[in-house]
């Protein structure tokens, strides 16, 4: 168990202290559940009461919330910014994986950096390159001419293809699948020709990739993740799709080949985005939501329809079929209207 004192959390955070900064933090919680030794934050008004009743050795809060509260706190500019910071610092998650297991079988061609780490039963491919401190999980299995860089972390049973290029400081979950080929046919007299996916995947630093998410590889260039991005679980992104820097994407959302998605997005869980579409940079996109056409103006998109009682969504989904109808008889009383008698 990692501790840290409340100055120790102060410097950290370039916060400042209300109260004791001899006290020893060993671990994160939230108001409600916050026993001694642990620290808490308050990032929205609504668990305000929480605070008072809170048994947190300490709290972070902003200045504003600090004026009235007469227990010992952290203020700094961001509680919940803070809070992920203390989090990371008292991390007691275990590695991926510790020095090399006897069982990996690992290419005499793969180049291995220093302090590298590879778990039990994994397969490192042909002319691999390993950063310094790659963590390789158990069960991972890593084709030929995968680049990783320093510090990456790949948990158990993640799939990499040959030519995928991840930088430093990744994390990629169990499951996930990186450089699969993309969805490309021709079709010939009713039969499938499959088109070989010649390019590869291009992965950033600093990227997350959730449990059981696919990147696709490129048909002929490169399938391109920017730094900073993170992926939630479930996620399928298709050949050729770029994702600018930054962007978040929530789980079971679904991208479809050869979209360019801009920076600073953030797209909700269980949406659609079709392919060969541009979405600019700065857009939100609501959950379960379907795009269909080129976003190019930063802002918050939505198209999911509400829930609502079984018969009336009968009754609106008939009329939903009968709008066009109805919008050509609106036009042409409207044109009577105007005529002259």
């Amino acid at each position: 168990m990692k501790s840290v004192t409340l100055k120790e959390l102060s410097l950290l955070l370039d916060g400042v202290i209300q109260g004791d900064d001899t006290l020893v933090i060993t671990s994160v919680a939230t108001l409600e559940h916050a026993k001694a030794g642990q620290i808490s934050f308050l990032a929205n008004s609504k668990y305000r009461a929480q605070l008072e009743a809170t048994q947190a050795s300490a709290v972070l809060l902003s200045a504003k919330d600090a004026q009235d509260y007469q227990g010992t706190a952290l203020i700094v500019k961001d509680p919940y910014v803070g809070f992920a910071r203390v989090a990371q610092y008292l991390d007691t998650t275990p590695k991926a994986a510790s020095g090399i297991h006897p069982s990996a079988q690992i290419d005499p061609s793969a180049h291995l950096g220093e302090g590298v780490a590879i778990g039990a039963n994994a397969v490192i491919g042909a002319n691999v390159i390993l950063g310094e401190n790659v963590q390789i999980g158990a069960g991972v299995v890593l084709g030929q001419d995968v680049v990783i860089g320093s510090k990456t972390r790949l948990w158990a049973n993640v799939t990499v293809y040959h030519d995928v290029h991840l930088g430093q400081d990744c994390i990629i979950h169990s499951g996930a699948v990186l450089g699969s080929d993309g969805f490309g046919y021709a079709n010939e007299r009713g039969q499938w020709i499959k088109i070989p996916q010649t390019g590869g995947v291009r992965i950033g630093d600093r990227v997350e990739i959730g449990a059981n998410s696919t990147v696709d590889r490129g048909a002929l260039g490169h399938t391109e993740i920017h730094s900073g991005v993170i992926i939630d679980n479930q996620v399928q992104i298709a050949h050729n799709d770029i994702i600018g820097e930054n962007t978040a994407i929530a789980g079971s959302t679904t991208i479809a080949g050869s979209v360019t998605i801009g920076k600073y997005c953030i797209i909700g869980g269980n949406s659609a985005i079709a392919g060969h579409l541009s979405i600019t940079d700065g857009v939100h996109i609501s959950g379960s939501t379907n795009i269909t056409s080129t976003v190019r103006e930063p802002g918050l998109y939505s198209s999911a329809t509400v829930a609502m009682d079984n018969k009336l969504w009968r009754k609106n989904t008939v009329r939903f079929r009968q709008l066009d109808e109805l919008f050509q008889r609106v036009k042409t009383l409207e044109k009577n209207l105007k005529t002259p008698d």
